[in-house]
């Protein structure tokens, strides 16, 4: 299941959306989060869902890998699904009864159970498209761009940048070391598969120790690499090749804001 996390990998390729600039990247992936959260009809999530198929087949990210991704996050859609089915008031379409009280299970809960499971599902598929097109060197270049702004205040956005981008190039590392523990734990006969949910999270326990150990070596050993290399900071650095707004840009800019002006119509006009 950890190997699956697809969140911090890259994929390399040539598409024009591992072409767009990091920095404007990064903001159009904002901006379609933010337009995830503002719609609620069912016609604009149909734009919504054609867009996004449109952004994995100019992407050329094999479907099987972004369809792999959402395995393991499958079972927080779930339970967000199902806390929003059960605690929205409204219209009861069905009554449980459970000792003393009666479970209510509303329409307004069932809408907003599947509409917080849809937005979480292309919240993960959106942040994913940021990191499977584009390397940790653009992301933090990207990142920095966006945050120099903030250096006329004294904050160090070269090394925020650096940071976040480890950060989330890190988890599927860390997934993924995370995975050999448990197949070898396993070989010695420990047991992550049987149980209820309580048992299966105290199984779940041996493997920080292990994992924190790891963890803090993988950050050792980069620190070590890094002073190698005479990094020390982000102050007067150059770059071998600058990122710039292209054509490329202005397209995809264009692209996405018809694509908003149609979900905008589609929620307050149609």
């Amino acid at each position: 299941m950890f190997k699956d996390i697809i969140i911090g990998q890259y994929v390399p390729g040539n598409s024009p959306l591992h072409r767009i600039a990091p920095p404007f990247k990064i903001i159009l992936i904002i901006l379609y989060i933010v337009l995830l959260f503002i719609i609620n009809k069912p016609f604009s999530y149909v734009i919504f869902t054609i867009y996004s198929a449109a952004l994995i087949i100019i992407s050329a990210v094999p479907l099987k890998m972004i369809l792999k991704g959402i395995r393991p996050m499958l079972w927080i859609l779930v339970l967000t699904a199902i806390m929003n089915l059960l605690m929205t008031p409204g219209e009861a379409v069905l009554s449980i009864p459970i000792f003393s009280w009666t479970l209510n299970i509303t329409k307004e809960g069932i809408e907003a159970g599947c509409i917080m499971a849809v937005r979480l599902l292309y919240l993960i598929i959106g942040t994913s498209f940021l990191t499977l097109t584009t390397s940790p060197l653009q992301l933090t270049d990207g990142i920095e761009k966006l945050l120099k702004p903030l250096n006329k205040i004294k904050v160090p956005s070269h090394e925020i940048a650096m940071m976040m981008t480890i950060a989330i190039r890190f988890i599927p590392t860390l997934a993924e070391e995370t995975d050999k523990i448990m197949k070898a734990q396993t070989a010695r006969g420990a047991d992550f598969e049987t149980g209820n949910i309580i048992k299966r999270a105290r199984a779940m326990m041996p493997l920080l120790v292990p994992l924190f150990v790891s963890a803090f070596r993988r950050a050792d050993e980069l620190a070590t690499a890094m002073e190698a290399r005479c990094y020390r900071g982000g102050t007067n650095r150059t770059k071998m090749t600058q990122s710039h707004m292209t054509l490329l840009d202005l397209k995809a800019g264009i692209i996405f804001a018809v694509a908003a002006a149609a979900l905008i119509l589609a929620e307050f006009w149609v």
